[in-house]
Order: C-alpha cells, then structure tokens, then sequence
C-alpha cells in the first residue's frame, strides 16, 4: 500500500504528534490496567484477542470482539469527515480531534459510571472499552490523513521497525562515509537514515513516557485517572480551530 498522504495533509508542528503518542500510550496503560489486560491504542494485540475467542471462550469476549469493528468504524468516521472538509484540512483537523475528545469523554464517563468494574463482561465496561477503541481508531485515522510526514502515534511495532532499519543504516552509512565513496551514496544513506530516526524516536519516546505516566496514574488515582487524557486532546482542538 502506497505511503503517500492525501493531498489535504497538512504541516504539523513536531510536538503536536509527540503529545498525540503520549495520549496513546497513556490510554493504553490505563485501560490496560483497569479493563482486565485488553490493549485499545495498538489493534494487533486487540486481534489476537478476538481471535482466540473463536477458539477459546473466555471472559469479555463480546467486548474483545466488538472492538474490532469499534476501532474501525471511528477510523471511516473520521475519514468521511476529513474527504467532507477536504478543502479547509486545518478545520478537518479541528473537527477531527474534537471527535477522539468526544470519545475520550466517553471512555472516562463510561468508566466513572462503572466503576469497579466486576468483569469485562460488565456492561459499563463494555462501554468504555468501545469508546477507548474508538478514540484511538479516530486518532489513528487523522494522524495518517492529515498530518503530513507524521507516523503513526499508536502503532510502536512499525515504528520500533523503521526505528531499527534507520539505526542499521545510519551505521552503515557512517561507515561508508569514512571510505572512498565517489557516488556518494552512503552520503545519501546516512542523511535519509538520520531523517527518518529524527522523525520517529520522539513519537516512540513520547509513546514510552505515556505508558509509564499512565502507569503512575492509574497506581495513584484509579481509573479515572483516565479523564486526564481529555486536556491534550482537547486543547490541540481548540488550538485548530481557532482563526490561522
């Protein structure tokens, strides 16, 4: 599949996509923590989940299995808003955040109103966790719709992979640059390999320090440490949908 953005995506300021992957981690800790081990920022795990469910009937397994379509359909939500808006991407961008903020609110409605949670065959459980992979989903969509040159905030496997092809190759082409190279391209390896490790170690280290922030809360607070989430998201909102 072709990596190229659509033509909306617009330039983002570096630390908005670093506060983006610390709001992902930092859900995922926390629902992780407080929803009985079910991941909602990172689908593969969510997968396999579902999966063995098929297999092996376990508790949760409505939950596990309505994740799926949960994450997703936010995902297709936010893109019929996105190609709506396709004209004004910063308003798209505005609206689109407005969303996940909507579904955050959502998840830590759902886990106030519930708490303490029996199972993750509690209803309000199921709730939340529908929301927080919604709120993910809707994440995930706009980052790669709108926000040009930006990986992926939640998703640390292809991340952690470019991560180490960019290290191999930035070795590699500092070795070669120290050789006679009249081509010039270990010149040309080691300047892309130094771009892209530039672009993704802060998304994979603001994803780090929001897993151990949201680690932190949920020790100190509970689960509601969850609402916590909201004032990032909601302030990038604001800050988009104000007059450029």
């Amino acid at each position: 599949m072709s990596e190229t953005r659509p033509l909306n995506s617009i330039v983002i300021p570096r630390p908005i996509p670093i506060v983006l992957s610390i709001v992902a981690g930092y859900v995922d800790t926390c629902t992780f923590l407080g929803l009985f081990g079910v991941f909602v920022a990172q689908l593969t795990g969510s997968l396999v989940l579902a999966g063995t469910e098929l297999f092996r009937s376990e508790l949760g397994a409505l939950a596990k299995l309505l994740a799926i379509p949960s994450f997703f359909l936010a995902g297709m939500a936010v893109t019929v808003l996105v190609h709506s808006m396709r004209e004004r991407p910063r308003a798209a961008l505005a609206w689109s955040l407005s969303v996940e903020c909507i579904l955050l609110i959502g998840l830590s409605a759902s886990c106030l109103a519930g708490m303490p949670f029996r199972s993750l065959d509690a209803p309000e459980a199921v709730v939340a966790l529908l929301f927080g992979m919604a709120a993910m989903g809707a994440q995930s969509a706009l980052v790669y719709l709108l926000m040009r040159g930006v990986a992926s905030t939640n998703v640390m496997t292809t991340n952690t992979t470019r991560l180490a092809i960019g290290a191999a190759e930035l070795l590699l082409g500092w070795i070669g640059r120290n050789k006679a190279d009249p081509s010039g391209t270990s010149s040309a390896v080691y300047t892309r390999a130094r771009r892209e490790i530039a672009a993704l170690l802060p998304i994979w280290i603001g994803f780090l320090a929001g897993v151990v922030l949201g680690a932190v809360a949920y020790i100190t607070l509970g689960l509601p440490c969850i609402m916590l989430a909201i004032l990032p998201v909601g302030s990038l909102a604001l800050w988009y949908a104000r007059p450029s």
